[in-house]
């Protein structure tokens, strides 16, 4: 009896033994999933694929990926800059002259130097050492009695001068010369003084560089009052004979070469005793027009090469 209650006892003891161990054993594998179970859902919130979960820290880190924000706006400011510019720098051209170029670069040579209608100024030049061939004394008063060359004219402008001296004096204004045909040489001479006393760009100015000089053409004349006073200066503008000139000069096929107002387009100051001949058709035309040379060529003016 004895034994059979101790193989009792021994059997609910083994059975309470077995129990446990069940019990221990089913709880250990259930718990595993839960601590893996982050890791298996981690990877839908990446875009990165198998690289992010190697590296989930630089996946996440927003500087690589912001990276085109920086690099957008050095690409456009360089794209804007260079294209504004070189469209900025072609309206640098005298403002107002049709067909203006800026002063003394792509100098060109007129190729009509014996005409009455050429063109010469900073951008068209005479041939080198150009000298007319009917060169002459007109006869009219000048403010100096020695006969040397800056008393010459071309032979029709000498003419025409004289028929504008005459109509002045009957209207009672007495005009004389001052300075006609000036060679190329002694162009030269002159335009380096005055570089040397005021500096290239004052002279640029109010001279002609050598070859560009309008008295060279044996065309243009300065002139002035009869007593010689404010000859070729600044104090001529607003004289009897100043104002005469303006509105009378284009008659006789002369016109103010370098008129008020339009420095921009002839490159020179305002020069009231600077009369040039141009023939009577062109002067009549200039004086309805208003027009310099520059603005009436508008750039279309024959030429034979650069320079």
């Amino acid at each position: 009896m004895n034994s059979n209650r101790m193989s009792a006892a021994s059997a609910l003891m083994l059975a309470a033994a077995l129990t446990l161990s069940a019990c221990s054993g089913g709880a250990a594998p259930g718990t595993e999933p839960s601590p893996s179970a982050p890791a298996s859902v981690s990877p839908p919130a990446s875009a990165g694929g198998d690289e992010s979960l190697a590296s989930p820290s630089p996946s996440q880190s927003p500087s690589p990926s912001v990276s085109p924000s920086p690099s957008s706006s050095p690409s456009a400011k360089p794209s804007d800059k260079p294209s504004e510019k070189p469209s900025e720098k072609p309206p640098a051209s005298p403002a107002g002259a049709k067909g203006g170029s800026k002063f003394y670069e792509a100098i060109e040579v007129t190729a009509n130097a014996a005409m009455a209608t050429a063109l010469v100024n900073k951008q068209f030049r005479l041939p080198e050492g150009y000298v007319p061939q009917d060169l002459v004394y007109p006869d009219i008063p000048f403010t100096f009695s020695d006969k040397i060359d800056k008393r010459k004219l071309r032979k029709e402008a000498a003419e025409a001068l004289e028929q504008l001296v005459d109509g002045a004096a009957k209207d009672g204004i007495k005009l004389a010369g001052v300075s006609g045909y000036r060679s190329e040489s002694r162009q030269k001479t002159l335009y380096e003084s005055y570089v040397k006393k005021d500096g290239v760009q004052a002279a640029d100015k109010y001279s002609a560089r050598p070859g560009h000089s309008e008295h060279q053409t044996g065309l243009a004349i300065d002139v002035s009052g009869i007593d010689g006073k404010c000859a070729a200066e600044s104090c001529f503008g607003g004289t009897p004979e100043a104002e005469w000139l303006a509105k009378y000069a284009t008659d006789y096929g002369f016109i103010i070469r370098y008129p008020e107002g339009k420095e921009d387009i002839t490159g020179y100051k305002y020069e009231p005793w600077h009369i040039r001949y141009v023939g009577a058709d062109l002067a009549a035309k200039l004086a309805e027009s208003g027009d310099t040379l520059e603005e009436h060529y508008g750039g279309a003016v024959p030429v034979s090469g650069s320079k």
